[in-house]
């Protein structure tokens, strides 16, 4: 049983991993009518077409026009260049929104170029995986898992709403965010991840060659665990830390003092400092597993 359609025309700008879930997620809900594609990539638009996607356009102005919903779901180093052109197709009345992880930074080059009357309303689905492309799409990557929205101030509460509705219809659990929050949180539960997992698996990379093998042999399931987080898109985590950098750097620094007096106690043989971290971080992972986001 299909959902009632909540907009007649989507564009999605950029069809990678979210993009090409997305498109797949709203044809099997049938919350649109149609749905048109713009990718810079010519491989990604031919993807698009080859899985049926959507309506696959050959500029970003033709996905633009006319579409009542606008998502951007691009790199978000891309979003300053493309902000003029994209904002400038947008019709009165539609509903402009993204999909980065990042959102001062979204509002910084995306914000001044929106015309009036476009409801402006940042968005941030916690859904991904290692893989990137339109091929790498599923429809229900977004099922259980949560999508915030940071609408600027004065945005018509209706509009928030019927995207709120949209996103719940494809299984996200939807909270609203004030977006320099958003930028801490998502630094310490995302970003800083990310940043240990790109570094543990580099260094492993700078071993002596006999030592690369025996690491990549002899796995643990922690190792493996990083290997996956750091084969995620190297283009949109680069970007993800340039725009986040405030937030990275200060949750950054309080997890190196942490991570010194945890050395502290290991060359000192402080069992109890130790054995009282581990018990702490226990609890966080079974509060992780109760809300079902394991």
């Amino acid at each position: 049983m299909t959902e009632p359609v909540l907009f007649d025309r989507v564009a999605l700008i950029g069809i990678g991993l979210i993009g090409s879930s997305l498109a797949r997620a709203l044809k099997a809900a049938g919350l649109v009518r149609e749905i048109a594609i713009f990718d810079a990539s010519a491989e990604a638009r031919t993807a698009a077409t080859e899985l049926g996607l959507g309506r696959v356009e050959s500029s970003l102005a033709a996905a633009v026009a006319g579409a009542d919903l606008v998502v951007l779901a691009t790199p978000i180093g891309t979003y300053a260049e493309l902000g003029p052109e994209l904002a400038s197709g947008l019709k009165p009345g539609a509903t402009l929104t993204d999909v980065g992880s990042v959102k001062q930074a979204v509002i910084r080059d995306l914000g001044p170029h929106v015309p009036e009357g476009v409801h402006f309303i940042p968005g941030h689905p916690i859904a991904g995986t290692e893989h990137s492309g339109p091929r790498a799409g599923f429809a229900e990557l977004f099922r259980g898992r949560w999508l915030i929205l940071t609408p600027v101030p004065g945005t018509d509460p209706e509009a928030v709403t019927r995207l709120k509705f949209l996103w719940e219809r494809v299984g996200s659990m939807v909270e609203i965010m004030e977006p320099g929050h958003h930028d801490q949180v998502l630094a310490i539960t995302s970003h800083l991840p990310h940043l240990i997992a790109y570094t543990i698996v580099d260094t492993a990379t700078q071993l002596e060659t006999s030592t690369q093998s025996e690491v990549i042999k002899f796995s643990a399931s922690g190792f493996r665990d990083f290997t996956r987080i750091a084969a995620s898109d190297p283009t949109m985590w680069r970007d993800i830390f340039l725009n986040n950098r405030e937030a990275v750097l200060e949750i950054l620094g309080r997890f190196t003092e942490d991570l010194t007096a945890l050395q502290r106690a290991i060359r000192w043989g402080e069992g109890d400092k130790l054995f009282e971290t581990f018990t702490r971080t226990r609890e966080v992972r079974r509060g992780i597993i109760d809300a079902k986001q394991a």
